[in-house]
């Protein structure tokens, strides 16, 4: 009997590209990106830009490789990796969750922002973090994300200062420069914050309550009001609140989601309780919102 040709092996899946839904470059050649990426491993070279990564969105699963060092965790919205110049990483997403407003800094901007401030730029060394949470980071990285998705709504001179904002807390909190700061014992940090952030992440379309958030971080429902605000910098409900809106703005990105498809899956009881937030948080309607999204 002839003998039959061997099995064929099956071709490998082409390798998805990251999404890239805006990227602009400022007047101090800072680079800003609003990516995401697919599940798969990436490797990155180092360059001469201290790159700061903070993640949007829901929570996401991941591994890095750099500095010598390995890191894996879940990135919830607001955590922040921060890669000093020249270092080469590797990623690995592990979901299709890894979406990241990105900003590359350039030596320059770091020199003169920290000779301004009286520092010599030749003795500070920008850290290396892995996930980190610092509210001021997330504060001015939230409204640099905003810009970006508007199509720089407020001017690039807006943007502009926000990115030396950016750059000046970098400097003063995550480089040589930083004292080492200890959390009061009582305070709502590290796993704990991470683990009250990423359920409400993760159901941000259900009717969540005090009640069920506060028990994911073993605490009362007053005790982890008073917590909550005391590291977020808002109460919990309004933070929950600007989380749905955000929610809402990536889903009007999308195509074919109805104005109730997308009100349902924020957590909105209506789609008119998704118009009121909306038409609050950016004075226009979704509709509005949408169509100035779809235009840029």
């Amino acid at each position: 009997m002839p003998s039959r040709p061997p099995p064929s092996r099956p071709k490998p899946l082409p390798l998805e590209a990251p999404k890239i839904f805006s990227q602009a470059t400022t007047a101090h050649n800072v680079v800003l990106q609003l990516r995401q990426d697919p599940i798969g491993s990436i490797s990155l070279p180092g360059i001469e830009h201290t790159v700061l990564c903070i993640h949007v969105g829901p929570s996401a699963l991941l591994s890095c490789r750099r500095d010598g060092k390995q890191y894996r965790g879940s990135a919830v919205h607001g955590d922040v990796d921060i890669i000093p110049a020249y270092t080469p990483s590797t990623w690995v997403a592990h979901d299709y969750n890894d979406r990241n407003l990105i900003l590359a800094l350039p030596q320059s901007l770091i020199h003169s922002v920290a000779q301004d401030a009286g520092h010599n730029p030749s003795r500070i060394e920008i850290r290396n973090r892995f996930q980190i949470r610092d509210p001021e980071l997330e504060l001015i990285a939230n409204a640099i994300h905003r810009e970006v998705e508007s199509g720089h709504s407020s001017g690039r001179l807006y943007t502009e200062g926000l990115v030396v904002a950016m750059t000046s807390r970098l400097i003063a909190q995550h480089s040589s420069l930083a004292q080492q700061q200890r959390m009061p014992r009582t305070a709502l940090s590290g796993r704990r914050l991470k683990q009250v952030l990423s359920f409400i992440e993760d159901q941000i379309a259900d009717d969540l309550s005090l009640e069920q958030i506060a028990s994911i971080a073993d605490l009362s429902p007053s005790h982890l009001k008073t917590l909550f605000r005391q590291a977020m910098g808002v109460p919990v409900h309004q933070y929950v609140i600007q989380r749905r809106v955000e929610r809402a703005r990536i889903l009007l990105m999308q195509d074919g989601l109805t104005m109730a498809e997308i009100a349902a899956a924020c957590g909105f009881a209506h789609q008119s309780h998704l118009a009121r937030h909306i038409r609050r948080a950016t004075g226009l309607t979704p509709n509005t919102l949408r169509q100035k999204i779809a235009a840029d």
